[in-house]
């Protein structure tokens, strides 16, 4: 009798560890599953929290920025340099007070041809707007190319073929070039500019249809001042065609080199120009430094 009941035993408990053995490989399924639901519902929180924030840097890259009082003369190039220069941090836009700081302070690092930059919101845009640099002079200096404006700031290189911008030959070599944006202050510069801008001046005012100084390539300030030869003339104009046109001192300092006026420079300048319809051609030089009496004065403003 004891010997059954041992047996019937031992029978129980080996079904109840069968049924046990049994239920262990469903337990592990179901504990996996959910550890794969646990971590796919994180995963999908975390690819949608990607999307969302692509989505909404895919909107913010879609704000439109304009420009407001832009010149004629500013090419395509150039706007699109200041729209990258805009969002050149890379971290999209939003139409807020805070978005039109970032890209104003954007342009004034980055974009060195709109002074007194001014970034306003409006309600689907950002306006942008300042005070143009227009090119007056071109300086190449070896592997160094750019402009400088009327105040002698220098600005980057675009190609801007349309502009009337002469290139100033001769600087001296002293003088390291400042960061695009900045002035860079030297006098043999300074006098080229000044040139030049009265030149265009005088074209606006007398030959706007054909103006003159489509007609010059370079100025030559190889011996501005005398620095080579005291005797030779300080400034010197090359034509497209290379005729050289003697203008000798800086503006304002003819009268230390004994020198025409700046008016009668001009004046004969013109009147040549006028006269033959071209600086080019035919002639080797136009001496202008050499006072002369009786020349008729049609510009008798400087």
């Amino acid at each position: 009798m004891a010997g059954r009941g041992n047996k019937k035993g031992n029978t129980r408990a080996s079904n109840k560890e069968s049924s046990l053995g049994g239920l262990q490989p469903a337990r592990i399924l179901k504990s996996f599953a959910v550890v794969c639901i646990v971590g796919g519902m994180v995963l999908g929180i975390v690819y949608w929290d990607r999307f969302i924030k692509q989505s909404v840097s895919a909107s913010q890259d879609n704000v439109p920025i304009q420009l407001v009082a832009v010149p004629a003369w500013v090419n395509d190039q150039l706007k699109d340099n200041l729209y990258n220069a805009a969002r050149a941090d890379g971290l999209g836009l939003t139409i807020d007070e805070a978005a039109a700081q970032r890209v104003q302070r954007n342009i004034q690092t980055l974009f060195s041809w709109l002074d007194n930059v001014s970034v306003r919101t409006m309600h689907d845009r950002l306006l942008v707007e300042g005070q143009w640099r227009r090119p007056l002079v071109l300086v190449n200096l070896g592997p160094q190319k750019f402009y400088v404006d009327r105040d002698l700031a220098v600005l980057d290189f675009v190609p801007m073929p349309h502009l009337l911008i002469i290139e100033a030959k001769g600087l001296s070599a002293t003088g390291e070039k400042p960061k695009p944006g900045l002035p860079w202050r030297r006098d043999d510069l300074a006098a080229a500019v000044e040139l030049v801008a009265l030149l265009n001046q005088c074209d606006y005012e007398k030959t706007a249809d054909k103006p003159l100084l489509r007609e010059i390539a370079a100025i030559d300030l190889s011996n501005y001042n005398g620095r080579q030869n005291k005797r030779l003339p300080h400034i010197v104009l090359h034509t497209t065609d290379n005729t050289e046109i003697i203008w000798g001192a800086e503006l304002g300092k003819w009268q230390r080199h004994l020198e025409a006026t700046d008016a009668e420079k001009l004046a004969k300048l013109y009147g040549h120009y006028k006269e033959y319809g071209s600086l080019l051609g035919g002639v080797k030089y136009i001496n202008l430094r050499d006072p002369q009496d009786k020349i008729p004065l049609p510009i008798d403003n400087y």
